[in-house]
């Protein structure tokens, strides 16, 4: 064979390798396009029960309209979006809300100290259960923080992954009113 053939066939198998990885890449994005909004809203929220910071066993009670929150220490939106977080459920306890606030940190001797600290040094006052990947695994998180509202019916009536913003706080004040009949 030439050269010039051999070149031909090379330059091919270079061109279906650039179009296979491009393929992978639109695959990927795709399937991490599936944030848990898409596939939980509407449906019911799993059943998970876990530790509580401090002793004891927490669940998400049927009845009642509850934040599921998952954060973690080390993780900046989540700490941008505490103050909102405590805010609304500050606000909206007195009505009946409840806040299934989810510690993600990895499981260490460490881990309720820092979290216990972590929570003293930003003023948050909340409950807080600790993962041991379970309630992520049940909920499809992939990313932090994400926020869910779970309605009377125990299903998924808003989330949203990210920092907290004042304009998707306001979003969320909507859907809470909405799930307390107001």
């Amino acid at each position: 064979m030439t050269e010039r053939v051999l070149s031909q066939r090379s330059d091919a198998w270079i061109w279906v390798l650039v179009i296979a990885a491009t393929c992978s890449v639109i695959a990927l994005a795709v399937v991490q396009g599936r944030h848990p909004q898409q596939q939980l809203n509407g449906k019911p929220a799993p059943t998970v029960a876990l530790p509580l910071l401090g002793g004891g066993r927490s669940s998400i009670q049927q009845g009642k309209v509850t934040l599921v929150d998952f954060w973690a220490t080390w993780c900046a939106p989540c700490r941008a979006s505490m103050p909102r977080v405590q805010k609304l459920y500050t606000e909206y306890k007195s009505n009946g809300v409840e806040l299934f606030s989810v510690d993600t940190d990895d499981a260490s001797p460490d881990r309720e100290p820092q979290v216990r600290e972590f929570l003293l040094q930003n003023g948050l006052t909340f409950p807080v259960v600790l993962d041991d990947g379970s309630a992520e695994r049940a909920f499809s998180v992939a990313s932090l923080p994400t926020l869910l509202l779970l309605d009377r019916e125990g299903k998924v009536a808003w989330s949203h992954i990210g920092a907290l913003t004042a304009s998707r706080e306001g979003d969320l004040r909507v859907a809470l009113n909405q799930a307390l009949g107001r």
